[in-house]
């Protein structure tokens, strides 16, 4: 029977066995066979299927990491998909399982700061060039590919700068080229997105955000395709990157709910936005209306939005932009996002990436909220009482 994407993710990985609605906590180090022989066959069985789930030791994973793999895969529309530690754990392993001493690389712009510290600073000392194109502008992805570049990485929308790119066009470009193409998809998940349909070689989500929901895991995801499985299986290996099997269950039961928070964090962050828009000192980056910031090219791939946005607040008074987000009481300060609760950060300049293509003046100020499942309300008001100290 053909489900939904909604009713996929409340009836798959039942435990039949134990007549459970969720599947158990398998820990182990040591896994046990009956014999040398069954060790051998089983081996054999791997070889032949590397996706099956075979596991001869540990680090490999459990059945529990197993069912999670598998579910991922699944909601992908992909080939399969391999856990990390963390978010950045995959977006570590979808590069160094690709990129090589000599090569170069594309990254988008104002990508995360762990990947941007990555790409310029960590993949010099391996002889590894990245070049940052400009995320408003492609052209500036195609003319700087050469014989050398073997990647392309892009980040949509960017997490702080909230640009959305015209994927199909990134696409072309890299088949075009004969180039590896990866996108760090953990603002939409695949619930408002599939990017390995859409022709992306691999795709990137940080469980510890929507996956999760609520705050209290970590761990990441790297769906791959078929022309790319046999690379990533390598560096997976080699570097020993495995997500513990208790993450794995914290995260298959995020996931039951995935549709109906990203669904509320969606409905909530356009009311949001919505009393956000009217205040004049600022410039919304979400798409929330068929005017606002890059509008047409979200709607052009996706089917919803999730619960972040950024502001660009005008002011020549930073302290008062300081004072606006110190003095919200129902927003929390931190760097993560995705849970159940609100968020507010004033972005300092690393984590605006190249400020040639931000464009931000001095008298523009960037602040990054994540809108929670709270009463809208609430938040409304307690953004509006704060918005008075702006200057």
């Amino acid at each position: 029977m053909v489900k939904s994407f909604k009713t996929f993710l409340k009836h798959t990985a039942k435990d039949f066995y134990n007549q459970s609605v969720n599947p158990p906590v398998v820990r182990a180090s040591t896994i046990i066979f009956k014999s040398m022989n069954e060790i051998r066959k089983t081996q054999n069985k791997g070889k032949k299927n590397p996706t099956s789930g075979f596991f001869d030791y540990g680090r490999q994973g459990t059945s529990t990491t197993y069912i999670l793999q598998k579910m991922l895969s699944k909601m992908e529309e992909s080939y399969h998909v391999f856990l990390t530690p963390t978010g950045f754990g995959s977006v570590f392993l979808s590069i160094f399982s690709l990129v090589r001493p000599g090569d170069e690389i594309l990254v988008s712009d104002p990508v995360y700061s762990p990947t941007r510290n990555l790409s310029e600073d960590f993949l010099k000392e391996f002889n590894i060039k990245t070049i940052f194109y400009n995320p408003h502008d492609l052209s500036t992805l195609s003319k700087n590919i050469t014989k050398k570049t073997k990647l392309i990485f892009v980040e949509n929308p960017g997490s702080n700068t909230f640009e959305f790119q015209d994927l199909s066009k990134i696409i072309k470009i890299a088949k075009k080229n004969n180039l590896f193409s990866v996108i760090d998809n953990t603002w939409a998940t695949p619930y408002f997105l599939k990017p390995i349909k859409l022709g992306f070689d691999m795709s990137i989500v940080a469980a510890t955000k929507y996956y999760s929901g609520h705050s209290d895991v970590m761990g990441g995801s790297l769906a791959v395709n078929k022309r790319v499985f046999k690379y990533v299986e390598k560096t997976n290996k080699i570097t020993g990157l495995r997500l513990s099997p208790d993450d794995a269950y914290l995260i298959i039961r995020g996931l039951r709910t995935l549709d109906v928070r990203l669904d509320k964090h969606q409905e909530n962050a356009k009311k949001v936005a919505g009393f956000l828009s009217k205040n004049k000192k600022i410039k919304l980056l979400y798409p929330y209306k068929k005017s606002s910031f890059n509008f047409r090219m979200w709607k052009k791939y996706y089917s919803g939005a999730s619960g972040l946005m950024g502001l660009i607040i005008r002011t020549k008074n930073k302290k008062s932009v300081l004072k606006f987000v110190n003095s919200l009481k129902l927003f929390g300060y931190g760097y993560s996002w995705g849970g159940f609760e609100s968020l507010a950060l004033h972005q300092e300049v690393r984590e605006q990436g190249n400020r040639k293509y931000l464009k931000l003046s001095k008298d523009e100020h960037l602040v990054r909220l994540h809108i929670g499942l709270e009463d809208p309300k609430d938040l409304i008001e307690d953004l509006k009482k704060s918005l008075r100290y702006i200057k």
